[in-house]
């Protein structure tokens, strides 16, 4: 299949001339403005494009600025066209991410092995960059299955709790879907992967790892000296991810894992642990957390407790809107509750 070459110039000689040179080596489509190639562009996506400078209206310099800007076009090589020469023209072509100049009045075979030249570069990046791709999704489904593993295994110490972790993991997806649908803390999420984020919510009862058993797994209330025991699971979470991190880069992964564990009890009016923190003092990691870890120990049995209904679980968590959980988080919740109710792990 032969590859797609825009010719953009208002001149119809160049756009002839280059046409005529072309013609037998790539489809060629001859634009004479910038307006009509991005017309063309909701239609055809090129795999090059040859653009003079020198254009009324619109200019090759700010029609390469906006195709740069639209994340659809931005990888579309460009060349331009000039009779420029200036130095200053081409280094405020290269900034803007030209990717070379050819002068005209050009010459057949010189325009079509820079092409050639160019479109052979393309392939060779595009081809190591889907390669890197593939490579960087084996790994991520290799970190999801590690940290699955270690989650679970973890979660089985305690068995009051199966399900939990991937329980959890989903309705975090759900609310963070929510939030961004209701335009509630988006200037957050945006910064977010999403994947990541929620795979390593995962990590949020690592700490339990330090936990002992007998009080883990006791089937009655704790004692107050118990129940002191057990808060620290929050702490020991954050020196368990702190020793993981300190033998990788991936930063970003366990900073949520570590906001995740160790701020997941805080509570809006200030009155959890393990430190206190109060409102939008809690990281978002530990306001989203907390709500839904509470709302899946209420829907779900446990040695010293029968599970609440759905909607006795909602109307609980409603209730503590304000003082134990995010206001907006708690109400996006709500609006998203069906959607919770529907997960089954």
């Amino acid at each position: 299949m032969q590859n797609t070459i825009f010719v953009v110039d208002d001149n119809d000689t160049n756009l002839a001339s280059a046409k005529e040179a072309l013609k037998d080596h790539y489809r060629v489509m001859t634009l004479p403005s910038a307006a009509k190639m991005f017309t063309m562009l909701e239609k055809v996506t090129p795999d090059l494009i040859l653009l003079d400078i020198e254009m009324p209206e619109v200019d090759g310099f700010e029609a390469l600025r906006q195709l740069k800007e639209n994340e659809a076009q931005a990888d579309i090589p460009v060349i331009f066209l000039t009779s420029m020469t200036d130095a200053d023209v081409e280094v405020r072509g290269f900034q803007l991410g030209v990717i070379d100049f050819i002068t005209k009045p050009f010459s057949a075979p010189v325009l079509v092995n820079r092409i050639k030249t160019h479109l052979d570069i393309d392939e060779i990046i595009r081809e190591r960059t889907a390669q890197l791709r593939q490579k960087t999704v084996q790994l991520q489904h290799l970190q999801n299955a590690i940290i699955f593993s270690f989650a679970d295994m973890v979660e089985n110490r305690d068995q009051g709790t199966g399900g939990h972790v991937e329980r959890t993991a989903a309705y975090i997806k759900i609310l963070v879907d929510a939030m961004t649908e209701h335009d509630v803390y988006t200037d957050k999420i945006k910064e977010l992967d999403i994947e990541q984020f929620v795979s390593s919510a995962r990590l949020h009862d690592v700490g339990k790892i330090a936990i002992s058993d007998l009080i883990l797994n006791k089937p009655g209330k704790l004692t107050d000296e118990e129940y002191d025991i057990m808060k620290t699971h929050t702490t020991e979470g954050e020196k368990a991810i702190d020793q993981i991190a300190s033998r990788t880069d991936d930063v970003e992964f366990l900073r949520n894992a570590k906001l995740f564990a160790g701020c997941h009890h805080e509570r809006w009016d200030g009155k959890g642990y393990p430190r206190g923190l109060k409102g939008a003092d809690i990281p978002i990691q530990g306001r989203i957390m907390a709500l839904v870890d509470v709302y899946d120990a209420l829907v779900s049995e446990r040695p010293y407790k029968k599970p609440f209904s759905h909607e006795e679980a909602v109307k609980m968590i409603m209730e503590n809107a304000g003082t134990q959980f995010d206001p907006m988080v708690a109400d996006v919740f709500s609006k998203a509750s069906e959607q919770l109710a529907a997960v089954k792990v």
